[in-house]
């Protein structure tokens, strides 16, 4: 059927049909949509796997901050797969975060589900990991309500599917969380415990995401200048992934907030097969916006316009630059129609600047090669 329709398939199929490869699958975050045919091409032309996906605070009922609702998000998917006929994919949600906890989130993130399911994703990483608490005087009592809520929603989601795979991610340490002493990084014991803990619910994950010195969106010098990330720890990475494996839990590694990551870096030094999965999300607005700038610049400056004036009163003593930066995603829903109607001119440098990035991504993660080891699985 997919061969057929190019529609995605379950991101358990993916995760698995990769198991002993170092490599990662890309996974987009993919904000402006005219994107994807650059990537989905770059996939095919590389034989690459790829997830296509949006958090909730980018994609929910009312749109998010993308202007995308699941279903629109699909649609658009969907499209930019067949045109350039791109068969090993996942639609993921990505980050269906719980940040309260009560009755009324749960029964929204439940609503969101629905239409999530409804709209054909195949894969779903819940994130509770705002719920931690620190008067916990062990593992388990510090991760209690994420591990109750993520089984809770995992099941639902189980429920929700009906006897179709689908992919599922977990967080257990929330990215960019900060103390005092700098950014808190997830511990071995608490992967463990964490994925033990949901395996006693009879809930699997595949994959699980880790606070390791990431962050979301770029990171900043002093100045408020946009400098390369360099701080996401190694060699934690690895001892979580080893302790994982000591404890026979087949459960791989997603890599969150890659943005800014030197793609060198990721080449010769991330633990590719303990990663497996790895966001790559404000690098395409920046490529959308890149191009905007150069052949649309009078949307552009409404873009920049709009955004300053609406948040430099919130940020007083930073730069514009760092600003706009900061805050230029929520102009996409306000700008929907314009950003939308664009001529082909500037779609087509869109999607050939997110084509040749894709194609340096992919090599980065080493995932030349691995649709077709997925292919083998589904036959």
């Amino acid at each position: 059927m997919n061969a057929r329709t190019f529609g995605p398939i379950p991101g358990s199929t993916i995760l698995t049909g990769i198991t002993g490869r170092k490599a990662i699958v890309m996974a987009a975050n993919v904000r402006i949509a005219t994107v994807a045919e650059g990537i989905f091409k770059a996939a095919k032309d590389t034989d690459s796997a790829v997830f296509m996906e949006l958090a909730r605070s980018e994609s929910d009922l009312s749109g998010g901050y993308t202007g995308m609702t699941p279903q629109v998000f699909s649609e658009k998917m969907h499209a930019a797969a067949a045109a350039v006929g791109c068969d090993i994919w996942a639609l993921h949600a990505d980050h269906i975060s719980i940040k309260k906890g009560d009755a009324a989130e749960i029964e929204g993130t439940k609503e969101l589900i629905d239409a999530q399911v409804k709209a054909g994703y195949t894969s779903f990483a819940i994130d509770a990991s705002h719920l931690f608490n620190f008067q916990g005087k062990n593992v388990r009592e510090e991760l209690a309500e994420n591990i109750a809520i993520t089984s809770d929603l995992a099941r639902y989601i189980r429920q929700k599917m009906n006897g179709k795979e689908f992919g599922l991610e977990v967080e257990v340490g929330e990215i960019g969380r900060k103390d005092t002493g700098g950014l808190i990084l997830t511990r071995p014991e608490e992967a463990v415990g964490f994925i033990k803990a949901l395996n006693e619910n009879d809930v699997y994950p595949h994959v699980i995401a880790i606070a390791n010195g990431s962050s979301h969106g770029h990171a900043y010098d002093a100045n408020g200048n946009v400098v390369e990330q360099l701080s996401i720890d190694i060699n934690r990475t690895k001892e979580i992934a080893q302790a994982l494996r000591d404890n026979h839990l087949p459960v791989g590694i997603a890599q969150h907030g890659i943005t800014g990551t030197p793609r060198d870096l990721i080449n010769l030094h991330f633990p590719k097969g303990d990663i497996i999965k790895g966001n790559v999300g404000t690098f395409w607005q920046d490529v959308a916006f890149g191009i905007l700038k150069i052949y649309e610049p009078s949307l552009y400056k409404n873009i920049v316009d709009w955004t300053l004036e609406k948040y430099r009163p919130a940020n007083p003593g930073k730069k514009d630059s760092q600003i706009f930066d900061g805050n230029c995603k929520n102009a996409i829903k306000v700008f929907y129609k314009e950003i939308y109607a664009v001529d082909e001119e500037t779609s087509t440098a869109m999607q050939a600047m997110a084509y040749a990035e894709s194609l340096v991504f992919f090599r980065a993660f080493g995932s030349y090669g691995t649709a077709s080891a997925i292919r083998k699985s589904l036959n």
